[in-house]
């Protein structure tokens, strides 16, 4: 079991959280063993390659799958009860906590519904959990819509009137409707264009520090993770290969898999040379992954205790873990 110190300053507390999909004796481990902690008030980013286990982690915190194993301790802002461990609650059960554990989803034109208005898309969020009843309502839905930068007359648009940057806006907006504590952004980004990404970017900084909110911020993109968040857990097949704060992270990552995955990010100047090899092949598959370490049949510093021996999780300096037996990277 990885040994993460817990805190009292943690708003959730994953450990050894798995999800398969599939039965019989190959399933697809698509979350296999994973612990890390989000801090109160803080941004954590989430980076990997695609199929690395990113969303799906995302969804396991909001409850929109069901865990195969595993703790997700969450400890409400504000209270002095006792963590509820949400892998644990029926949907039933976890529907009180539902507003304030909310997820802003990667693609603006396919999670809104095309047949309701803006005004409407709003007032349903707020109907699900009583919230803004009788006159409050149209003043609640115009404010949120001011918050993310629209106006309130877009409350009678339907989504087909909005570009891709305004209807992510308006995803936002549904996410805040409820007066959530921690929000997934599930690569919100990567279906705008990059001029818009930057807005929606900023944006999301100014409403954490206006409204107090804990992100999960899920992305390729790595020089935005740079930008917005405090710490960043790198995820290879399922697994965490290294978590750190951002600045540590960057100026000296400590797992060959981090540090492959920031030399591969485009470099602006073509005169510049890459000083770490880009890696070769595909993602092994998740219905059958190494044994030993996942990350050793695509590991440039790979050993022979590699394909044995599941490396754990361990702290090299204070609040840098990574899961490899180097320690001179």
């Amino acid at each position: 079991m990885t040994d993460i110190t817990s805190a009292s300053g943690n708003l959730l507390e994953i450990r050894q959280l798995r999800k398969y999909f599939g039965k019989g004796s190959h399933p697809v481990r698509a979350v296999d063993d994973v612990s890390f902690d989000i801090r109160k008030g803080e941004t954590l980013g989430l980076v990997g390659e695609s199929g690395s286990g990113k969303s799906t982690i995302g969804r396991l915190l909001t409850r929109l799958v069901d865990p195969t194993g595993g703790e997700m301790r969450y400890q409400p802002q504000g209270s002095d009860a006792a963590p509820q461990d949400l892998a644990k609650l029926s949907q039933s059960q976890f529907r009180p906590l539902r507003s304030k554990v909310q997820i802003i989803f990667q693609d603006p034109y396919a999670s809104l519904n095309p047949r309701m208005r803006i005004r409407d898309v709003l007032a349903e969020a707020l109907d699900t959990h009583g919230l803004a009843r009788g006159a409050a309502r149209l003043p609640r839905i115009r404010q949120l819509l001011q918050q993310v930068g629209l106006r309130p007359e877009h409350a009678d648009r339907f989504p087909h009137e909005f570009s891709g940057g305004q209807r992510q806006r308006i995803g936002i907006a549904r996410a805040l409707a409820v007066e959530p504590q921690f929000i997934v952004a599930d690569e919100p980004l990567s279906a705008l264009d990059v001029s818009i990404q930057a807005q929606v970017v900023n944006l999301l900084g100014e409403l954490k520090e206006q409204l107090g909110l804990t992100l999960l911020f899920i992305s390729h993109d790595l020089d935005v993770v740079e930008y917005l968040c405090d710490r960043v857990v790198v995820l290879y097949l399922g697994r965490v290969m290294e978590i750190a704060p951002t600045e540590a992270l960057y100026a000296g990552p400590r797992h060959p898999y981090t540090r492959a995955l920031l030399a591969a990010a485009p470099i602006p100047d073509p005169a510049r040379r890459r000083t770490v090899p880009l890696l070769q092949g595909d993602l092994p598959s998740p219905a059958n992954p190494p044994s030993g370490c996942v990350f050793r049949t695509r590991c440039p510093l790979a050993e022979a205790r590699c394909e044995t021996v599941d490396m754990q999780l361990r702290e090299v300096q204070t609040g840098h873990w990574h899961a490899c037996w180097r320690d001179d990277l």
